[in-house]
């Protein structure tokens, strides 16, 4: 890591890509001296070690497509890394002395898979969750010197929650009733894997609700574990205890989602409020129930942790200002070397009734000029995720070249209840687009957007919204972007990876062949014909998560009926860890949106 430098030759919304920016610090259990952090500072997103005790960082990683998967051993004697290949995310874990020096395997006999969770134990115990297209879902333990031993299979999604302080239980989440949406726990005995205790709250009644291990108390012989519930209709905390099967319900009066985890020493939890796109965080004491506010400025805390010293190192930023990592105790904890990320413009909320009841959306408008502005309907991935207040160069990069940008959080959103998330069901995509359809004609009554230079823009699952949107609402739309999108449902559930064609048989009430109207009514090659918007598409050839297939498919049906389209392919996964790659990709999406509609050319 070198000393800051001065960027001014080059335009703000690619000196935003180009600032070097670090993760919060994950630090050892035992050795709370030693972390581990991700950062772009050499041009590509790679794992880091940093030395508190005398200040001495360094990179761990250095790949092609990057790294961004790691974690520290208790002692912090290990340096933990999942190694895949060209971000198709199938691998095995490999590790490396915290000093440095060579990698090795890290679990010696498990082949490589998808990774289902990993739990690292103070004694050397490990458990590692597996997942395969032939297998299902796996869990292995690993004691010292031994062979690893199965102790968890199915075919529904799975994976390792936690492992108790003293190794001696391990959380297991699970979906073997068949709602990935919603998990189970299951605790079993390291020793011989036979089961302690079952939490399920999808059993005997009309509605499924989810649960979530949030970590079990760090103390030895504590056997309570912190779980996440929606009992309520929202994620929120509750303490179990797997040994008596005793449930405290924690009823912490905050609005919204509420999660947590445990201080280090077990007395209280840190609690992250999440509420209408903004976040917070409290302490929560058990012995009093007390709840005391931990000041942070407003805006977004993207990751939080409790220090042994009792103080709360946390990533902040707002849609204004860039992401530093903060401490309770005073400063920057982390600055990363080079020039600072030009800020940004502050988002304002709106709130638009809709079918389905009042959509959050999120508005930028450019610094200069008056509307109606061409607007970037910017839609969120997931789709369980939601936008907040918080820094993103994307949307930047839009206002910088005169775009107002909308971002909807649409129903299938997370951070407004359980009903709100889960109302995507069946009619998967159509939902989602009639909420971003009301928030569009809010923007154009308002005086906002210019109806004939809307862009509909979106990766991942904001992607396979954007092709679906271009289909269903063909009037609506003048470009479209699509990133690592769906395109072709049915060919995209063939080749994904297995965990993710579980999430769509939740969300389908079933697979293509047990519920194929459903299929053709959601996917955006149904509607290809229909497209009249010129259509970019970006997409990973290694992506698992959106295979190159089904796009290839779609994109063949575009060009069958000569319509007007880019394609855009690079060497990687579910999207880039590089970042002039992600720069690359950003200027052909502001270049064709610029040839298309007559805006302002890419350039500062």
């Amino acid at each position: 890591m070198t000393e800051k430098n001065e960027i001014t030759d080059i335009p703000r919304w690619e000196q935003r890509f180009r600032a070097p920016r670090v993760s919060l610090p994950e630090w050892a259990e035992e050795a709370p001296d030693r972390s581990l952090f991700v950062s772009n500072a050499t041009g590509t997103y790679e794992l880091y070690a940093w030395d508190r005790a005398d200040g001495a960082q360094r990179q761990v990683t250095d790949r092609p497509n990057g790294t961004t998967d790691g974690t520290l051993s208790p002692d912090g004697r290990w340096i933990w890394w999942f190694s895949d290949k060209d971000g198709d995310e199938f691998g095995v874990w490999m590790r490396q002395p915290f000093e440095g020096g060579a990698d090795e395997p890290a679990v010696p006999g498990l082949a490589a898979s998808y990774p289902a969770g990993l739990a690292i134990g103070r004694d050397g115990t490990l458990v590692v969750g597996r997942s395969t297209d032939e297998e299902g879902s796996t869990v292995h333990l690993v004691r010292k010197g031994a062979e690893p031993v199965e102790i968890y299979r199915h075919r529904e999604s799975a994976g390792v929650g936690d492992l108790s302080h003293d190794a001696s239980l391990i959380a297991v989440e699970h979906t073997e009733h068949g709602d990935a949406m919603h998990s189970a726990l299951r605790v079993l005995r390291a020793e011989d894997a036979s089961v302690v205790a079952e939490l399920d709250d999808t059993r005997g009644g009309t509605e499924e609700l989810g649960l979530a291990v949030l970590g079990f108390a760090p103390v030895d012989g504590d056997t309570r574990l912190l779980v996440g519930h929606q009992r309520r209709g929202r994620w929120e905390p509750l303490l179990w205890d797997v040994a008596t099967g005793e449930e405290t319900d924690l009823r912490l009066d905050l609005p919204g989602d509420v999660s947590a985890e445990w201080y280090p020493d077990g007395s209280g939890l840190l609690v992250v409020h999440s509420f209408e796109a903004r976040s917070e965080l409290w302490r929560y004491d058990i012995a009093t129930g007390a709840l005391v506010r931990v000041e942070t400025p407003a805006g977004s805390v993207s990751e939080a942790t409790a220090r042994p010293d009792g103080s709360v190192e946390y990533l902040w930023s707002s849609a204004a200002e860039p992401p530093v990592v903060r401490s309770t105790a005073g400063g920057v904890v982390l600055d990363p070397p080079g020039a600072t990320a030009p800020g940004s413009v502050a988002v304002e909320d709106v709130w638009v009734e809709g079918p389905g009841g009042r959509i959050h959306a999120l508005v930028q408008r450019p610094t200069e000029g008056e509307g109606p502005f061409p607007t970037v309907f910017e839609v969120h991935g997931g789709p369980a995720w939601h936008d907040s207040d918080a820094f993103a160069s994307g949307p930047a990069a839009w206002l910088d070249h005169g775009y107002a940008v909308v971002r909807v959080n649409y129903r299938g959103s997370t951070g407004y209840g359980r009903e709100w998330t889960d109302a995507l069901k069946h009619r998967v995509g159509l939902i989602e687009l009639e909420d971003v359809a009301a928030v569009r004609e809010w923007a154009v009554a308002s005086g906002l957007a210019d109806p004939a230079k809307l862009v509909l823009s979106g990766g991942s699952w904001g992607g396979y919204l954007t092709l679906l949107g271009l289909g269903t609402q063909p009037d609506a739309w003048a470009v479209g972007l699509a990133a690592v999108p769906v395109a072709d449902y049915v060919t995209a559930y063939e080749d994904e990876m297995e965990a993710l064609k579980a999430l769509d048989r939740t969300l389908f009430g079933g697979s293509p062949e047990e519920v194929p109207e459903r299929f053709e009514v959601s996917s955006p090659l149904t509607y290809a014909d229909k497209v009249t918007a010129p259509v970019y598409i970006s997409a990973g050839v290694n992506d698992p998560r959106c295979p190159i297939r089904q796009i290839d498919n779609y994109v063949e049906r575009l060009a069958a009926r000569g319509a007007v389209h880019e394609v855009y392919r690079y060497d990687a996964g579910h999207g880039s860890l590089v970042v002039e790659e992600r720069i690359k990709q950003v200027r052909l999406e502001l270049d064709f949106a610029a040839r298309h509609l007559g805006t302002r050319p890419v350039g500062g």
